[in-house]
């Protein structure tokens, strides 16, 4: 087999995991667009909160972002499992092993941090920016500002929870290394800082609320990438020592 041919063959895969994700997520849209209704219920019984609308477009918006959320949330499994069985045949056996169980943790760090969010950090950062206008104006809320405000704090969390698993993963195939990560702690900040002025709300508290668990979130994924990486470094030692005393003893 030629490069070229080998080439073709994987595009070949990819293309096919593509599609599969594509049309798994189509499902699910279509399904989290049928349960809108209770989805939006449930978030506006726990907030107590009555939400208007300004137009047939805005009633459209909400359905499409609850669904597709809803939609994005439930494909992470299977988006995972994509991406580990495509690059399954260069791991070794015992990296397949090691990263396998990525894929529900993903799924559970993204749930936690959508929980975060929702439940910490959302309210938090809703009732202080409400209680500004006490005494001064008469609030309304659109449907609309509601959820865009409710999901840029809440889904950007749900992806930022995922870091110290797709840095285990990365530490686990030797892309990552501590050093790394360390040396760039800075640049990193910086971007972080960035990020959390374009997916928060226009106001210094929202972007805060979001900032510090970024933060913190780094600095954990830097202990488990130093934490892994030395545990691998004794494994190979161990092995290291466990196949030289096998030839010496062979030897005699």
């Amino acid at each position: 087999m030629n490069k070229q041919e080998f080439i073709q063959i994987h595009l070949k895969e990819l293309r096919q995991r593509i599609i599969t994700v594509a049309v798994a997520y189509a499902v699910l849209l279509i399904a989290g667009f049928l349960s809108v209704k209770h989805i939006y219920r449930w978030i506006l019984n726990d907030a107590g909160l009555e939400l208007t609308v300004l137009g047939p477009s805005d009633i459209l918006w909400v359905y499409f972002t609850i669904s597709s959320i809803c939609a994005f949330t439930l494909l992470i499994p299977l988006l995972t499992y994509q991406v580990w069985a495509f690059v399954k045949p260069a791991l070794k056996p015992e990296e397949r092993r090691a990263t396998l169980f990525f894929i529900p943790l993903l799924f559970l760090l993204f749930l936690s941090g959508l929980a975060f969010g929702y439940f910490i950090v959302f309210p938090m950062v809703f009732d202080f920016i409400v209680s500004l206008s006490e005494e001064m104006f008469e609030t309304m809320f659109t449907a609309e500002k509601y959820f865009k405000f409710l999901f840029q704090i809440v889904f950007p969390l749900g992806l930022l929870f995922e870091l110290p698993a797709i840095v285990l993963f990365l530490t686990e195939i030797g892309i990552l290394t501590p050093g790394f990560m360390k040396k760039y702690r800075k640049y990193v900040y910086l971007g972080l800082v960035v990020l959390s002025a374009v997916i928060t709300p226009p106001d210094f508290v929202s972007q805060l609320f979001v900032l510090i668990p970024m933060f913190l979130l780094y600095e954990i994924s830097i202990w488990l990438c130093t934490w892994r990486s030395r545990k691998k470094a004794a494994n190979s030692v161990y092995h290291s020592k466990g196949n030289a005393n096998e030839k010496s003893f062979s030897n005699l």
